[in-house]
């Protein structure tokens, strides 16, 4: 279903190193307030997860063209591994904004800006209901983990929050500040 909307919307991103023949795009420039514009790159770790490319592969093309429409970049590492992730921001540190962690679905208390100007967090947790399973009503995922057998997934409805971060950069792309947030829904 999501198939139409990859080719329709450029707004909605999958990860720039899954293979070039599927549809939509890994990265997009878009118009933000006060006539800037923001670059957003999605990527996929390649520890513990199956990518079709290493991020590290495909990124820093990615970056240099963006950086020919903006130098406000973001990039968004969807990863298993802290590692994978610090080592991308470190390898792109100072030639983007930002590169904020997604995939545990759980906030690190380790956000920061890098030397080089790139602001920085491992996982940025998850907008969603907090009573359950990291989003998914709890029964069904005992049952599966206690009975080895597979069980429908159904997301959960309580303690609804918005995890995430505020990034502050200059008109340049270098990231001033990062702070999280963790706001009832």
């Amino acid at each position: 279903e999501i198939v139409q909307v990859l080719e329709q919307d450029p707004r909605v991103l999958r990860p720039a190193n899954l293979t070039t023949r599927g549809p939509g795009s890994g990265s997009v420039v878009v118009d933000a307030r006060g006539g800037f514009r923001v670059g957003v790159v999605n990527l996929i770790g390649s520890v513990f997860i199956e990518a079709a490319q290493s991020p590290f592969a495909v990124v820093d093309d990615i970056v240099d063209r963006m950086r020919r429409e903006t130098p406000l970049i973001i990039v968004d590492m969807h990863a298993e591994a802290t590692s994978e992730k610090i080592a991308l921001a470190r390898h792109l540190d100072g030639r983007v904004t930002a590169v904020v962690g997604t995939h545990t679905h759980v906030p690190t208390a380790d956000e920061r800006v890098l030397a080089g100007g790139t602001a920085y967090i491992t996982d940025l947790g998850m907008s969603g209901p907090h009573d359950s399973v990291i989003g998914v009503r709890e029964e069904p995922v005992l049952r599966r983990f206690l009975t080895g057998l597979p069980a429908r997934f159904e997301p959960a409805t309580g303690d609804v929050r918005v995890q995430g971060v505020v990034i502050r950069a200059e008109p340049g792309g270098r990231a001033t500040s990062i702070a999280r947030i963790d706001l009832p829904g």
